[in-house]
C-alpha cells in the first residue's frame, strides 16, 4: 500500500473510534431523525392538500403538541397510578406461580423426576430477587442513564427534531457533503429510500400499536382483569419492540390474574387472549396497515435487536428495527447494486472478451479467419 492509502486507512480507523465514543449521542440524533421523518410525512401530506410549507409545519407541530398535552394530562396520571399498583402486585403473582409449581411438584408421579422450587413464606422476600432480576434484564438502561439525564436527553431529541423538521433539506445537503462528489446524487437517492422506509415504518407501527392497545384493553376488560388501562397501554408501547415486546407485555396480566379469584383460569385466558391478539397482529393488522413497510426476516430482526441492544443499550433495542431498515437500504443500494452487481457485470464482460482467445490452442492459430488475425480482443468483443 502507498503512503496515501495507509494515511486514509489510519484516518478511517480514528474516525470510527471517535464515532464509537459518541455512539449514545449519535443514537439520540438518529432518534430525532426518525421522529423528524415521521412528522415531515404529515407536513408533506398537508402540503399536497394545498397548504404552504410554513403553514403545514405549524399545523403539524400544533397537532403533535396538543396530542402530547392530551396524553400527559388525561392518560399519564392514571397510567402511572395503575402502573405502580401493577408493579406492587408482581411479587404476589410470582409467589402464586411458585406455589402452583410446588403443588405440581408434590402431585407428580413417583417415577417422574422432581424439580426444586424455592419456598417463599412471605411475598416481600420476592422483592429483592425480582429487583435483582429486573436490574440485570434492564441493565440495558445503564449506558442511557449514565450518559445524560433522561429529561435532558428527551429535551435534546425534541430540539433536534424541530430543527431538522423546519429545514430538512439543509441538513440533508450537509450530510451529502461527506460523500465524494461523483456519488452525491446516488447517495441522495438512497437517502430518499431511507426516508420512505422510515416513514412507512413509523406510520405503520403507530396504527398497529393503537390497535394492539385497544384489543388488549377490551379483552382484559371482558376477562375482568384489574388495571386494564395500564396493561393495555403497556401492550401498545411494547408492541414497538418486535419479538421481545409482546412477550414482556404478557407478564403483567398473567401475574395480576393469578392473585385474583379463579386466578389460574384467568391467567390461562389472558395467555390465550394475547396469543390471539398477536396472531391477528401478525397475519391481519400488520399486512393490512403496513402494506408499504419494508419487510424483514424474523431471524434478522431478532439478531439486529440483540446486536443493537448490546451496543446502544435499551434505546438501541427500541430502535433496532429502524436502524436495521436504514442499514438494509444502504447495504442493498450502495454495496449490492453499486459495487457487487457492477463487479459481477464487469467480470462477466471480461470473461466474454478473453474466452475466444484462451479457447484456441496455439496449433490452431492459423485456423483463424483472416479478418480476425491481429485484432485487439476488444474489437472481437464488438
Amino acid at each position: 500500500m502507498k503512503f496515501g492509502q495507509w494515511l486514509g486507512l489510519f484516518a478511517l480507523v480514528v474516525s470510527l473510534f471517535i464515532l464509537w465514543q459518541f455512539r449514545q449521542t449519535l443514537l439520540l440524533l438518529f432518534t430525532a431523525v426518525v421522529l423528524a421523518t415521521a412528522f415531515n410525512r404529515i407536513a408533506q401530506r398537508l402540503q399536497k392538500s394545498g397548504a404552504k410549507r410554513g403553514i403545514a409545519l405549524l399545523l403539524t407541530l400544533s397537532l403533535i403538541f396538543f396530542l402530547s398535552l392530551f396524553v400527559i394530562l388525561l392518560i399519564v396520571p392514571p397510567f402511572i397510578g395503575q402502573f405502580v399498583q401493577l408493579i406492587s402486585l408482581v411479587p404476589a403473582g410470582a409467589a402464586q406461580v411458585l406455589e402452583q409449581l410446588q403443588i405440581l411438584n408434590t402431585n407428580l408421579p413417583a417415577w417422574f423426576p422432581r424439580f426444586d422450587v424455592p419456598d417463599f413464606s412471605d411475598f416481600q422476600t420476592l422483592v429483592p430477587i425480582l429487583r435483582n432480576f429486573l436490574g440485570q434484564f434492564f441493565g440495558l438502561f445503564g449506558n442511557l442513564i449514565n450518559t445524560l439525564a433522561i429529561p435532558l436527553q428527551g429535551l435534546l431529541v425534541i430540539v433536534l427534531t424541530i430543527m431538522m423538521l423546519v429545514n430538512p433539506s439543509a441538513y440533508r445537503r450537509v450530510f451529502l457533503l461527506l460523500f465524494p462528489s461523483f456519488y452525491r446524487r446516488r447517495a441522495d437517492e438512497i437517502l430518499t429510500r431511507c426516508e420512505q422506509d422510515l416513514g412507512n415504518w413509523a406510520g405503520g407501527v403507530l396504527v398497529s400499536s393503537l390497535c394492539i392497545a385497544l384489543l388488549s384493553g377490551v379483552g382484559l376488560w371482558i376477562l375482568r382483569i384489574k388495571l386494564v388501562l395500564a396493561q393495555a397501554l403497556l401492550a401498545g408501547l411494547l408492541n414497538i419492540i418486535p419479538n421481545i415486546g409482546p412477550t414482556l407485555s404478557l407478564v403483567f396480566p398473567v401475574t395480576v390474574a393469578l392473585i385474583d379469584e379463579n386466578g389460574v383460569f384467568k391467567a390461562i385466558a389472558a395467555v390465550v387472549l394475547y396469543i390471539i391478539i398477536q396472531q391477528l397482529e401478525s397475519y391481519l393488522i400488520t399486512p393490512t396497515i403496513m402494506a408499504n413497510q419494508v419487510s424483514l426476516l424474523p431471524a434478522l430482526t431478532l439478531v439486529s435487536q440483540l446486536f443493537f441492544a448490546s451496543i446502544f443499550g435499551f434505546l438501541g433495542l427500541v430502535l433496532a428495527l429502524p436502524l436495521t431498515i436504514v442499514f438494509r437500504a444502504w447495504i442493498e443500494e450502495a454495496l449490492v447494486k453499486d459495487v457487487l452487481n457492477q463487479w459481477d457485470r464487469d467480470t462477466t464482460r471480461a470473461e466474454l472478451v478473453t474466452a475466444p482467445i484462451l479457447a484456441i490452442e496455439p496449433a490452431d492459430a492459423t485456423a483463424l479467419p483472416t479478418e480476425t488475425k491481429g485484432q485487439d480482443p476488444q474489437d472481437l468483443d464488438e
